[in-house]
């Protein structure tokens, strides 16, 4: 039975966002296309009629994380000042609930030692988004008026926010989790949110 061309672009947009949950979730090495095509609800057999090979879903998984992040960009965009700005991106990164549902996290935290491993369209493809993504966070934040000192800034927060984040998730003790992401808060307060 052939499908319309529809129902094959409703398809692939599944398997995708199954990918990039589960990649978020337990990282590019330790997913397998069998746990993705679990979770978008299809066989592995499936898997080749939308896609060549793992590399083409990691591309495509990975672009649509970072497309997803831009309603958070717009969110911050909104602040009226770089102030509060870069207190709703600290505040949000560096919280519980970001901490705890890595399947809905920020891609970058969860997949970037994967991708250092990667060769080809997937390691280029998140290269693209990841960029894009910076310039995106940069125009959201606004942090300078000088173009270089903004993405400076921006770099240099998105970094701390990243390794904090990190920190906080491999801490093996909830209480010592909290008081990672509190002490980072702070000292990101501090330097970003006066």
């Amino acid at each position: 039975m052939r499908y319309p061309a529809a129902h094959k672009v409703t398809t692939r947009r599944r398997i995708v966002s199954a990918a990039s949950a589960a990649f978020r979730e337990h990282g590019l090495e330790r997913t397998g296309v069998d746990e993705v095509m679990r979770r978008a609800g299809l066989t592995h057999g499936g898997f080749y009629a939308h896609f060549r090979d793992k590399s083409e879903l990691v591309a495509e998984a990975c672009t649509e994380a970072f497309e997803g992040a831009v309603v958070n960009l717009e969110r911050i965009a909104a602040q009226p000042t770089p102030a509060r700005r870069a207190r709703v991106l600290i505040d949000s990164y560096l919280s519980r609930h970001h901490r705890d549902n890595r399947g809905s996290g920020c891609l970058v935290v969860a997949v970037a030692t994967d991708v250092g491993r990667l060769t080809g369209s997937a390691r280029s493809s998140y290269a693209r988004g990841f960029a894009r993504h910076l310039e995106r966070l940069a125009a959201a934040l606004r942090l300078s008026d000088d173009p270089a000192v903004n993405r400076d800034r921006v770099t240099h927060l998105m970094s701390s926010l990243v390794g904090a984040l990190l920190f906080a998730r491999a801490a093996d003790e909830p209480a010592r989790s909290d008081a990672l992401l509190e002490s980072a808060r702070r000292v990101l307060h501090h330097e970003f949110c006066r």
